[in-house]
């Protein structure tokens, strides 16, 4: 009887190595720019894997709700910008009232200012300048008296001059009080100035000018008495002098209810 022959168990063939074998070998490698690259995809796959699911989350809870839920839905957010238009349109609103309010604020400040300063002139309580004449009265016989002076600063201010000095130390106002001195010259308010006397006036030049020549006016009296009067126009005429307004003794503003 022939002998058999002898079988031998075939030899395991090559092992067939996967991607995510590879993988794994790289992720047990200590070390290595494999780990570190393995290591970066997994965590960009699970980041995308998360994003996917939610999602796929947030799209299946819009796709199973009812359309009643839907409609509820898109009016609540209707409703949600109608009130933020509202809001938006308040604030505008708000905002361009505060703009108006500021501005009218600034106007009547602008005003009361420049009020006060018009005021100011005209009380003599501030300096002035503007367009006027100088008026030069010569005296060589001491004969120009104060009714003189009070006739000439009065058809000035009949003209429409604004403000008024005399020989550069006394502002005139309304309470101005004017007086022959003893030894002559005039007293003004309590100082005595003496000839040449100097009228400073600012207004519209040519009718400061024309009043001071009316017919027996104030150039006719001064010449009458051997005085000597000179106009001289300008552009600019300063008034530096200021009155100082005394408190009121008995005199209070009416209260505003």
């Amino acid at each position: 009887m022939p002998d058999e022959p002898t079988t031998h168990p075939p030899e395991p063939g090559p092992t067939k190595v996967t991607g995510r074998d590879r993988l794994a070998a790289s992720l047990r490698k200590p070390g290595g720019r494999g780990q570190v690259t393995a290591g970066v995809l997994l965590l960009v796959l699970g980041f995308a894997a998360v994003v996917q699911v939610r999602s796929n989350t947030s799209d299946a809870e819009y796709v199973g709700a009812r359309q009643d839920e839907l409609i509820s839905l898109i009016n609540s957010l209707s409703l949600a910008s109608d009130r933020a238009e509202n809001e938006i349109a308040e604030l505008e609103q708000t905002r361009s009232s505060l703009l108006n309010d500021t501005q009218a604020r600034r106007t009547a400040l602008e005003r009361a200012r420049q009020r006060a300063d018009e005021l100011g002139i005209m009380a003599g309580t501030l300096p002035a300048v503007g367009p006027g004449i100088q008026v030069t009265i010569r005296d060589p016989d001491n004969a120009v008296g104060s009714n003189n002076l009070i006739n000439g600063i009065q058809e000035l201010r009949d003209a429409g001059a604004e403000a008024i000095e005399l020989n550069n130390t006394v502002r005139i106002v309304a309470q101005t009080a004017l007086r022959d001195a003893p030894n002559g010259g005039v007293v003004v308010d309590g100082e005595t100035i003496t000839a040449p006397y100097v009228i400073e006036a600012i207004g519209g030049p040519h009718n400061l000018s024309s009043a001071l020549d009316l017919r027996r006016g104030f150039t006719y009296e001064v010449e009458r008495v051997g005085g000597e009067v000179g106009v001289a126009r300008s552009d600019s005429v300063e008034i530096a002098s200021v009155h100082e307004v005394p408190p009121s003794q008995y005199a209070d503003p009416v209260p505003t209810e």
